[in-house]
């Protein structure tokens, strides 16, 4: 269910929150599911429990988790489908606008795409 990369450039406790959110935009983690321990979780992933922890304190800063003492980490109702949807998209446009621009797009052609795909149209191809 969730996976670690760690041939990518990315931190792994970032990779496990991206999981976490991605995981739930897809509709696999609903509201109020029980996370896996810390320490299981790491054993899985053959990680340290510290990075686990400090994912899980990422999202649960963010609103995303909810801990209760003695039961768990849970995902909270913040994180529903479309909100980890948006979460989702957000992320994608990042990326794909941050790639366009690595290969010489410029900023102002981002924007006209942008603004072009919003008010329906093609964009500049």
């Amino acid at each position: 269910m969730i996976s670690i990369n760690f041939g990518s450039r990315t931190p792994v406790y970032q990779q496990l929150y991206d999981d976490v959110v991605r995981l739930a935009s897809l509709g696999i983690l609903k509201s109020n599911t029980k996370l896996p321990p810390v320490r299981v979780l790491a054993t899985e992933l053959g990680i340290n429990p510290n990075t686990v922890q400090k994912a899980y304190k990422m999202l649960e800063s963010d609103g995303y988790i909810y801990s209760t003492v003695g039961r768990g980490s849970f995902v909270s109702e913040k994180l529903g489908q479309n909100e980890a949807e948006k979460i989702e998209a957000k992320k994608k446009l990042k990326e794909s606008a941050s790639d366009a621009y690595k290969k010489g797009v410029t900023k102002e052609e981002i924007i006209s795409i942008v603004d072009s795909a919003i008010n329906g149209g093609n964009g500049n191809d």
